[in-house]
């Protein structure tokens, strides 16, 4: 199989999807792997190391045209749209339900798209989101410390305080990976730190596996409203698996904040969980709503991507070499996951949550594909 690994161009998007190391696998299982010139640059990977790895330098046009399969870190830009076309399989992060425009574009151009955050395991884990999970939610909390140093704009509070004064108050939506990992950070920075989730057994596995000033509650619609009045920070990190993240925290609760606290939703690359965030970006993280300072970066994951990258790498290239070994057909049937992960093939929607964010059609892949697929 033609392997592409194209630049990635969405704002200082450094990271790459596949290392040096990871080419040389797939190159050394017999497949074509197209990486464009300067791909791994922003990660520490030199465009030497690939060549070594056996695989060849092309241009970005080239690393979609003449592949077959497209792996990718980010979902494709406008400005990729024309380089995509019937027959290709594109593995990347789609989030498709924040974006109806893909979504069309992918349908009308007959892509077959495995989104990495909805490829599930039986136990309905997300073995291709965590690793970058991890990395947000850790990001999460370092940058909220910073933005609620007063010359960034914040309240001008040390995020764990000092003997004698009180540490910030850090409220965190969803106990996820997302959630999990910044609440250790958090604690572990001496703030006071209040989880919030639906789901009572993980809150009380992590009150016992986490240790610090630990608050947490049970989500519904009082216990966030009186959290985030209270909050200097305020952390969105709730999911649906392949669709739009509801939005628990409205307006009137953000409004209800003090002057310089911070919100950071995680959860944005989904539609986001906070009525008053947008997609900002690395080279424009921040804004202000009222007197709350916002940051809803996409891609956080982006601004580490020596780090990014080899996670992500770690958990994507067996099923990449899965992929350009089975094709796609028999992968997806002997591999009930990436089953899951599709989203569209050849002009449908395949992914219920997918289509439940527009209100569109959708019919299973089984269907489509007239064969028996275990995605039980």
């Amino acid at each position: 199989m033609i392997i592409g690994i194209p630049r990635e161009i969405k704002d200082q998007e450094f990271r790459v999807a596949a290392t040096p190391g990871g080419v040389e696998l797939l190159t050394g299982q017999g497949h074509r792997v197209l990486v464009e010139r300067g791909a791994g640059e922003g990660s520490g990977f030199p465009d030497e190391e690939y060549v070594h790895a056996g695989a060849t330098l092309v241009d970005h046009a080239t690393a979609f045209l003449e592949a077959d399969l497209i792996v990718k870190v980010k979902e494709p830009l406008p400005q990729e749209y024309e380089l995509l076309r019937p027959g290709h399989l594109l593995f990347t992060y789609l989030h498709l339900a924040a974006s109806r425009e893909l979504t069309e574009e992918l349908l009308r151009r007959r892509v077959t798209a495995i989104g990495y955050e909805t490829v599930e395991l039986d136990n309905h884990t997300l073995p291709l989101l965590i690793p970058m999970s991890e990395i947000a939610g850790r990001m999460a909390v370092q940058v909220a410390a910073h933005y609620l140093e007063r010359p960034n704009g914040g309240r001008g509070k040390l995020l764990g305080g000092v003997p004698g004064v009180r540490p910030s108050d850090v409220v965190i939506i969803g106990a996820g990976t997302v959630g999990a990992a910044a609440a250790q950070v958090a604690l572990g920075m001496g703030a006071h730190v209040t989880l919030i989730d639906r789901d009572i057994a993980r809150l009380r596995h992590l009150s016992e596996v986490l240790h610090g000033n630990l608050t947490t509650l049970a989500s519904n619609p009082r216990n966030i409203a009186e959290s985030v009045h209270h909050a200097d920070v305020v952390i969105g990190a709730v999911l649906v698996v392949g669709a739009r993240a509801p939005r628990l925290v409205t307006r009137n609760m953000v409004a209800s904040m003090k002057p310089g606290s911070v919100v950071i939703d995680v959860a944005v690359d989904q539609g986001g969980c906070i009525e008053t965030t947008r997609p900002t970006s690395h080279s424009d993280p921040v804004y202000q709503w009222r007197h709350v300072l916002h940051y809803a970066v996409p891609n956080m994951p982006g601004a580490v991507p020596r780090t990014s990258t080899y996670a992500l790498s770690n958990a994507t290239l067996p099923y990449v070499a899965r992929l350009a070994n089975l094709g796609f057909e028999r992968a997806v049937r002997e591999i009930p996951e990436l089953a899951r992960g599709v989203n569209t093939y050849d002009g449908v929607i395949v992914h219920p949550g997918v289509a439940a964010a527009f209100d569109l059609p959708h019919q299973p892949l089984e269907a489509l594909l007239g064969r028996s697929i275990s995605t039980v």
